[in-house]
């Protein structure tokens, strides 16, 4: 009898421990990504440039990393393309590994991520969020074959980028609600491999009454941001983890530059969303108070004032938010409510939901 099964896209190494990095020279010759040795590291401008001088591979190139953009990734992926490099490692943050995974895949090697922080799903991921003169969409790429996160490293970024990753993983629940929800409304295909890849990855956060402060907890949510950016991989798309949430994320983002960080968001425009589920859809209360007492718990934000946005600000990035992901199918497209209305539910909101 035939065996059907599907081939799932998933890096060939994951390794999540203190001093991690000191092994990225054995992941990449072991795994045969770069056996003879020419690597170019690319590095952000926090902890990256010392764990490239720390590391021990004598034929590497090192370039840096200033900035998150659309032009400053083709400008490596050019350096990449005609330096004849087997592999480069993009070691730093979110830009920085956004960068080099677009840069790598210009160039048509493969890339190793070194995170040095939990601050989003990006780290696995198949997509890069990279800003130009138009906005900061998010641009298909191939994601990392190796990924690489050293809990020292991690221990010593600012703790905020560190809690901000809980805000991103968790927001798959609502982006899964969503997706689920395009199902009903419209027929969108739902994939449930990809939905449970990512649901497990919130959930495996979610209700943990431990904190950053602890590895087991860090290694749990390293993991479960790989598993996100999996999720994506398998879905073909952003869908499993990003909804609602993330357009009024980049809403904000776009209207607001250098408000918060993406994680943050990702948590507050998820608690909303869901807000406006209880409200409109009749989603339980139950569900509601799990994710605003996570938030709490890890000091994120639960309402607009606790990023610095007051409330004719936050209305209008709600209001923006579907024009951030056109063809996009979510709990605000489905309720299109008019502004007098979503300035009412964002008073409601935060009247239901503020400390």
């Amino acid at each position: 009898m035939p065996l059907l099964a599907r081939m799932l896209p998933s890096p060939l190494a994951i390794d999540v421990r203190r001093g991690a990095v000191s092994s990225l020279g054995s992941v990449l010759a072991d795994r045969r990504i770069a056996t003879e040795g020419r690597i170019a590291v690319a590095v952000g401008p926090g902890q990256g440039a010392q764990i490239a001088a720390d590391l021990d591979l004598p034929q590497c190139e090192v370039f840096h990393v200033s900035e998150g953009t659309v032009d400053a990734a083709t400008e490596l992926g050019k350096k990449l393309r005609s330096g004849a490099y087997e592999a480069v490692a993009g070691i730093g943050g979110g830009k920085t590994i956004d960068v080099t995974k677009f840069a790598a895949t210009m160039a048509g090697i493969p890339m190793v991520a070194v995170a040095t922080n939990l601050a989003h799903d990006g780290i696995a991921s198949p997509v890069s969020s990279l800003e130009h003169e138009g906005g900061k969409p998010s641009i298909g790429v191939t994601m990392p074959l190796a990924v690489v996160i050293d809990l020292d490293y991690v221990r010593a970024a600012p703790s905020h980028l560190v809690r901000s990753g809980i805000g991103d993983v968790i927001s798959n629940i609502s982006a899964i609600e969503d997706w689920e929800l395009a199902g009903r409304v419209n027929g969108e295909p739902v994939d449930g491999m990809a939905a449970t890849f990512a649901r497990v990855a919130a959930e495996a956060v979610l209700h943990r009454p431990d904190s950053v402060e602890s590895d087991a907890f860090l290694t749990v949510l390293a993991e479960g941001l790989v598993l996100s950016g999996i999720s994506m991989s398998v879905a073909g798309s952003s869908r499993p983890a990003s909804g609602a949430c993330h357009e009024v994320l980049h809403a904000v983002t776009h209207l607001y530059p250098g408000i918060s960080n993406h994680g943050e968001l990702a948590g507050l425009g998820t608690l909303y969303a869901s807000f406006l589920r209880v409200r409109h859809l009749g989603w339980p209360e139950a569900r509601l108070g799990e994710l605003r007492d996570c938030l709490l718990r890890h000091e994120l934000p639960i309402v607009p004032s606790d990023v610095g946005l007051g409330h004719d600000e936050f209305v209008r990035a709600v209001v923006h938010a579907p024009d951030t992901r056109p063809g996009r199918f979510t709990i605000l497209e489905h309720l299109d409510l008019s502004e007098d209305e979503i300035g009412r539910s964002v008073k409601d909101y935060v009247e239901a939901v503020g400390r």
